[in-house]
C-alpha cells in the first residue's frame, strides 16, 4: 500500500491529512503537559496536606500514643507518595513533552518541504500542458489558413479571367501557409510528446516520491505517538515499587497501633500517686453546742473538682463572679493557664507525686545526656591539646585552654544541676512514700498555708454542710503553690522574710484572670461561722460585700506592686473573702475596712470558719 500509487490524485487531501496528524501530535503533547501540571499540583497539595497536619509544638506530648505515632508515619509515607508523583511529572516533562515538541517542529518543516516539492512539480506539469495547448491552437490556426490559401489558389487557377500573375500569387501564398501549417504541426507534436513524457513522469515518479515521503512522515508520527503512550506507562510503572513501599509503610504504621500500650501510657501520664479518699467522719452537731467541736480546717489534699461544679444554691452570685473576671480578664489570654496543674516549677512540686517523679527522671536523663556530650567534647579538646604540645607546628596549645575552661564551667554547672535534681527526686520519693500512707479526701490538689498547730496535731478534717433547701454539698478547692508542700515548718524555712517572691509577673497573678471565684458559700439560713475556739463569728460584711470565709495572718510583709493586690504588714490579720483558685493568690479584706485585694497565698496562714 502506497500513497503514491493509490492516492496519486489526492494531493490536497493528503496535505490536509498530514496537517491534522501534526495537530493531533501537538494536542497529545498538550495533554501530557496538562497531566504533568496536575501531577505537580497533586504532589504539592499532598505536601501541603502533610504540612498542615504536622503536630504543633504544643501537641507533641500527645503524639506519644501509638495512633498519633502511626499517623506521623502515615504522613511521612504520604509525603513520599507526593515525591513519586513529582518524579512522574519530571520524567514525562523530560522524556515525552520535550520529544513531542522537537518532533512537531521537525514534522512541520519536513511536511512543508515535501509539499513545496509537490507544488513545484504540479506547477511544471500545468505549465507544460498550457504550452501544449498553445501549440495546438497555433497548429489549428495555421491549418485553417493553409486550407483557405489552397481554396483561393484553386479558385484562381480555375478562373480564366485572372492573369497568370494573380494565379502565381495565390500559389505562393498557398505554399507559405502550407509550410506554416506544417511547422505548427511539428511544434504541436513536439509539445505533445514533452507533455506526455512529463505527465507520465509526474504521476509515476515525481509525485509518488513526494507522497511516499508524506506517508513515511505520517507513519513516523503515528509510531512516535504509540511510543510516547508506552513510555508514559513505563514512567508511571517505574515508581510503582516505591509507591507500594509507601503503602506497605502505611500498613506497618497501622500494625504498630496498640490499644493496650496506649491505655498503660494514659495511666502513667495521669496517675497522681494519691490513694482514694477515706470515709467521711461523722459530725456530731450536739458537740458543736457543747463547745467541743473544732473549726473545720481544709486538709492538705483537697478536692480538684471543676470550679463550675462548686456553685450551689445560696452561694456567691453570678454578679460577684463576673466582677473578678471583668477586673482581671484582660490577662486571661495566657495559654499556660490552661495547664491542669498550672505552670510547672523547677522542682515540679506543683505536680502530683507520680508525675513529679516522672518529670524529674526525664530531666535527669536530659542532664546526663548533656554531661556525656560535654565530656566527649572536653576529651576531644584534651587530645587536641596533647597533639599541639607534642607538635607545636600544628597549633598553639594555649589556644585550647580557653575552650577547656569554658567546657569545665559547663560541666560543673551541669553536675550541680544534676545534683540538685537528684535531691529533688529523693525528696519526691520520700514524699511519695509518706503520701501513700495518707488517705486524702479527694486526690489532686494541696493546700499550702495551714496553721502549724493544726497540722502538727496530725488531724484531718473534712468540710461538708447542707446548703439551702436542697441540702447540696459545698466543696472548697485550692491549688498548691511551690513555697510549702506539706507543713508551715518547711514553709518557714523556704520562705524566710524577704525570700519568697510574690507572683507579680506570673501568669497566675491576680491580673491573669485565673482566680475567678467559684467557691461555694453558705445560704442565709446557715449557722453562724465559728472561730477556732468554737465561738460565733460576727458578720463582717454588709449586703454589698462578700462574706468572710475565714481569717488569715500575714507571715511576712508584702508590698503591693501590681494592680489588684493590697499591702500587708507582718502579723496583720485579714478576712478571707475568696480562696486561692490555683493561681497562688488569695483575696482578702482588711478588718473593719472595705479595702479588698489579693495577697500571695504563701505569705499567709489561713484559718477557715466552721460553717457546719
Amino acid at each position: 500500500m502506497s500513497w503514491g500509487t493509490e492516492l496519486w490524485d489526492q494531493y490536497e487531501n493528503l496535505s490536509f491529512h498530514t496537517q491534522k496528524g501534526i495537530d493531533f501530535l501537538e494536542k497529545y503533547g498538550q495533554f501530557i503537559r496538562d497531566r504533568c501540571q496536575i501531577e505537580m499540583e497533586y504532589a504539592g497539595k499532598l505536601r501541603r496536606l502533610v504540612k498542615n497536619h504536622q503536630p504543633k509544638k504544643k501537641e507533641e506530648e500527645e503524639y506519644q500514643y501509638s495512633p498519633c505515632r502511626a499517623f506521623k508515619l502515615v504522613m511521612n509515607e504520604v509525603n513520599d507518595l507526593a515525591g513519586q508523583h513529582e518524579v512522574i511529572a519530571e520524567n514525562l516533562q523530560t522524556h515525552i513533552i520535550r520529544e513531542v515538541g522537537i518532533l512537531v517542529k521537525d514534522f512541520k518543516e519536513e511536511r512543508k518541504k515535501h509539499l513545496q516539492d509537490g507544488a513545484r512539480m504540479m506547477t511544471n506539469l500545468t505549465n507544460q500542458v498550457a504550452t501544449l495547448e498553445r501549440a495546438r491552437k497555433n497548429y489549428e490556426k495555421a491549418f485553417k489558413e493553409a486550407e483557405r490559401a489552397l481554396d483561393n489558389y484553386q479558385r484562381a487557377d480555375a478562373d480564366l479571367n485572372l492573369s497568370r500573375l494573380d494565379v502565381e500569387k495565390q500559389r505562393t501564398n498557398m505554399t507559405i501557409k502550407s509550410q506554416q501549417c506544417e511547422d505548427t504541426k511539428n511544434e504541436y507534436a513536439n509539445q505533445l510528446q514533452k507533455t506526455n513524457d512529463l505527465q507520465a513522469q509526474h504521476y509515476q515518479n515525481l509525485m509518488p516520491d513526494v507522497f511516499q515521503h508524506l506517508q513515511e512522515l505520517d507513519e513516523k508520527r503515528i509510531k512516535n505517538i504509540k511510543n510516547f503512550m508506552t513510555q508514559s506507562v513505563d514512567i508511571e510503572r517505574s515508581v510503582f515499587p516505591i509507591i507500594n513501599q509507601c503503602l506497605d509503610g502505611i500498613l506497618r504504621a497501622a500494625d504498630q497501633i496498640n490499644e493496650k500500650e496506649d491505655t498503660q501510657m494514659v495511666i502513667e501520664r495521669y496517675k497522681s500517686g494519691f490513694l482514694p479518699p477515706g470515709d467521711y467522719q461523722f459530725e456530731d452537731l450536739s458537740a458543736v453546742k457543747s463547745g467541743e467541736a473544732q473549726p473545720m480546717i481544709i486538709n492538705n489534699a483537697i478536692t480538684s473538682i471543676r470550679p463550675e461544679a462548686m456553685t450551689v444554691k445560696g452561694t456567691m452570685s453570678a454578679g460577684k463572679l463576673k466582677k473578678r473576671v471583668g477586673l482581671f480578664g484582660i490577662f486571661s489570654s495566657n495559654k499556660n493557664n490552661l495547664s491542669p496543674y498550672g505552670e510547672n516549677k523547677e522542682d515540679y512540686s506543683d505536680l502530683p507525686p507520680n508525675q513529679r517523679k516522672k518529670k524529674l527522671q526525664q530531666r535527669l536523663e536530659e542532664i546526663s545526656a548533656k554531661i556525656q556530650q560535654e565530656t566527649a567534647a572536653r576529651d576531644g579538646l584534651m587530645k587536641m591539646k596533647g597533639v599541639y604540645e607534642q607538635n607545636p607546628a600544628l597549633g598553639d596549645p594555649m589556644s585550647i585552654e580557653g575552650q577547656l575552661n569554658e567546657s569545665g564551667h559547663k560541666l560543673d554547672k551541669l553536675r550541680q544541676e544534676q545534683h540538685k535534681f537528684q535531691m529533688y527526686l529523693e525528696e519526691a520519693q520520700d514524699n511519695g512514700a509518706s503520701i501513700m500512707n495518707v488517705s486524702p479526701s479527694v486526690p489532686g490538689r494541696r493546700l499550702k498555708s495551714q496553721p502549724s498547730r493544726l497540722i502538727n496535731g496530725g488531724g484531718q478534717r473534712h468540710h461538708r454542710h447542707s446548703g439551702g433547701s436542697g441540702g447540696e454539698e459545698e466543696s472548697l478547692s485550692r491549688s498548691a503553690s511551690d513555697s510549702s508542700v506539706s507543713n508551715p515548718t518547711t514553709n518557714n524555712k523556704q520562705s524566710a522574710p524577704g525570700t519568697p517572691l510574690p507572683l507579680h509577673n506570673s501568669s497566675h497573678s491576680p491580673e491573669s484572670g485565673l482566680g475567678t471565684s467559684h467557691t461555694s458559700l453558705p445560704d442565709s439560713d446557715e449557722p453562724e461561722p465559728t472561730d477556732i475556739d468554737g465561738n460565733a463569728q460576727p458578720e463582717y460584711y454588709d449586703a454589698d460585700q462578700l462574706p468572710a470565709l475565714g481569717i488569715c495572718r500575714a507571715l511576712y510583709p508584702f508590698e503591693a506592686t501590681s494592680e489588684g493586690s493590697i499591702p500587708m504588714y507582718d502579723g496583720e490579720e485579714l478576712h478571707i473573702i475568696e480562696l486561692d483558685q490555683g493561681d497562688g493568690w488569695t483575696r482578702v479584706r482588711r478588718q473593719g475596712d472595705t479595702e479588698e485585694g489579693f495577697v500571695p497565698t504563701s505569705y499567709i496562714e489561713c484559718t477557715i470558719f466552721n460553717n457546719s
